[in-house]
């Protein structure tokens, strides 16, 4: 046969099965893992698969859960912040009936200099004109509004300490 012939005829490459049983033993091995490989990478993707699925329900879990907490989170910020605003308007009023009360008692002195009767004056109590100094803490509050409010509790205590000497004198 020359070179040509070899090339055009299918080339078979022979184990040595067709004639020797030990070689078909070994080929039907070599089979039947093939075939046990095939399946193992089969049941491997099915489980990566599995898998795939479970972390994308973990992951539509938790950002349902997510928008819930943040749900929340509005909702108390805004209770917060009505709380917070009903708490102003309760100082302005604090403040209102306070200076009231400071012009009763200094009506009161003068009407019992004038008709000379002693009058039962109240005091007006330290932590009614000072609520941010009570026994339990405060949560701070931001920067900005912290500046401000420290900027008015120290205008509002001068304030008292005038209106005491006036009262005192």
């Amino acid at each position: 046969m020359t070179m040509q012939q070899q090339q055009q005829q299918p080339q078979q490459v022979s184990s040595g099965s067709d004639s020797d049983p030990k070689y078909a033993n070994m080929d039907e091995r070599k089979r039947k893992r093939m075939i046990s490989n095939r399946e193992s990478a089969r049941r491997s993707r099915l489980r990566k698969q599995q898998h795939l699925e479970e972390l994308m329900g973990q992951v539509t879990k938790l950002k349902s859960e997510n928008a819930e907490i943040s749900q929340r989170i509005d909702a108390a910020t805004q209770l917060y912040l009505a709380v917070e605003s009903e708490n102003n308007v309760l100082r302005a009023q604090l403040m209102e009936l306070a200076d009231r009360l400071r012009s009763l008692n200094s009506l009161l002195q003068i009407v019992e200099e004038v008709s000379g009767l002693a009058m039962d004056i109240p005091e007006i109590p330290e932590n009614l004109l000072e609520p941010w100094q009570l026994p339990c803490p405060v949560q701070p509050l931001p920067n900005a509004r912290n500046r401000s409010i420290t900027i008015l509790r120290t205008q509002l205590r001068r304030f008292y300490r005038m209106t005491s000497v006036e009262w005192n004198v």
